[in-house]
């Protein structure tokens, strides 16, 4: 495929090369694209010859600054659709792939939420409700069935269970103080049985009810899943980071074993304070690296609290090669409009990075805390995800923390729920 375009820039680079293929040819010679033999895209003004794809510029691809964009949705294939232009498609479908994987709005000013993060509330995506969809997965399928000889990135359906482990344990190893403390709080609240457990996990008589570790490896296992843990290793206990001490033994084997168990499927869960003071961020990982003796490539922010380009450049610095953050900690959906994993473009230097960033659309926490979801309907909504990512042969990567998954009469639901998505899809 070649691709004609009389001003070649690394925003327009980068998409194409993102949603098609590396082997991909852009030139700015017209004489070369008229006599090329390849399946022909002309990305300009005016159309050339009748034998190719007419995609008419908008002008984002090719200016370098950050300014507002004027979006008006339509519908193309009955899908939402904006910067509409002229040509054989009747918007510029790279530029708006790009505005929305670059996560152009997130550069501009915006009101944050009550974490300092960026409000879905404030997303093109969720103002014009297309949230819940891959979006640019779906366009490219629509393009896909228009043009079949379009030759885009070869990808097959793959699921990527993810587990953020905040608080590794209930009540084991946390000390005798903090757990008479909890206790007595339980049963000033009149939760008897919540005491009763906590006893008999501190005494040794109960396993701690946040130790599902060897549960989810068997249905790992069983159903030849791939999982990543997240590994939340602050140095001090503050605010909302509030893990046990990464010093304790505990700790340190319970890692080793998911280390042992998952080839490259342990990563940082970088603290709350690391988005602060930026040499917490290189303590956590040192600390990993020392218990996993391998280096640390993978991470996820934890309360999905990041701010770009900030929080990208400091993984970066902290040779972080694969993230896995992008999407949101309020409300479940495609924060990229993409389910793919893609390569960060830093829209403050107009480059491609060789941080890759793999999208999560689903997070237990967000179904509880946020939509306010029981477990019936989180697993409606954690079905119809699964559908739309496989019918576009995408990656699919979920949230769950163990906490949510034990067998307390709280969380029993929640846990059969998952198990039963698990079981249902991929047996």
């Amino acid at each position: 495929m070649i691709i004609y375009s009389t001003k070649i820039t690394n925003r327009l680079v980068y998409i194409v090369q993102t949603l098609f293929s590396n082997s991909i040819t852009i030139t700015n010679n017209q004489q070369t694209y008229l006599q090329s033999a390849l399946v022909k895209i002309n990305y300009s003004s005016a159309p050339i010859t009748n034998n190719e794809i007419w995609i008419q510029p908008n002008n984002l691809l090719f200016e370098e600054n950050i300014t507002p964009q004027t979006i008006e949705i339509f519908y193309w294939q009955k899908l939402p659709a904006f910067f509409k232009t002229n040509g054989n498609l009747p918007f510029d479908i790279f530029s708006a792939a790009f505005f929305l994987l670059s996560r152009y709005e997130e550069y501009l000013p915006n009101k944050k939420d009550m974490y300092g993060r960026f409000a879905h509330e404030n997303s093109v995506a969720f103002k014009n409700n297309f949230l819940h969809l891959p979006l640019i997965n779906l366009w490219l399928k629509e393009l896909q069935s228009l043009y079949p000889f379009l030759k885009q990135q070869p990808t097959c359906f793959k699921f990527i269970p993810t587990y953020d482990i905040d608080i590794a344990y209930n009540t084991k190893h946390k000390g005798f103080i903090k757990n008479t403390g909890s206790t007595l709080k339980h049963i000033l609240k009149l939760n008897l049985s919540a005491a009763k457990e906590n006893i008999l996990t501190s005494i040794g008589k109960s396993n701690d009810p946040f130790d599902v570790y060897d549960d989810l490896f068997k249905i790992h296992q069983k159903l030849n899943l791939q999982p990543i843990y997240f590994f939340l290793l602050a140095n001090k206990r503050k605010g909302y980071d509030k893990n046990l001490n990464p010093s304790l033994k505990v700790i340190h084997e319970l890692i080793r074993k998911h280390t042992i168990k998952y080839k490259d499927g342990v990563g940082i869960h970088p603290s709350w304070q690391s988005n602060f003071d930026t040499k917490l961020l290189k303590s956590e990982i040192t600390i990993l690296e020392k218990i996993t003796n391998q280096k640390v490539s993978k991470s996820r922010q934890h309360y999905i609290k990041m701010s770009l380009p900030e929080t990208y450049k400091h993984l970066i610095n902290n040779h972080i090669t694969n993230d896995y953050s992008m999407g949101y900690g309020s409300i479940n959906g495609f924060r990229a409009s993409y389910t793919n994993s893609f390569f960060w473009f830093d829209l403050s230097t107009n480059l491609t990075s060789n941080l890759s960033i793999s999208p999560f659309c689903f997070m237990e926490a967000n179904s509880f805390f946020e939509q306010k979801y029981n477990a019936q309907q989180a697993a409606e909504e954690l079905e119809q995800f699964y559908k739309i990512v496989k019918s576009v042969d995408g990656t699919f990567i979920t949230i769950f923390h163990n906490h949510f998954i034990t067998e307390q009469p709280q969380w029993l639901a929640w846990r059969e729920m998952y198990f039963n998505f698990l079981l249902t899809n991929f047996q």
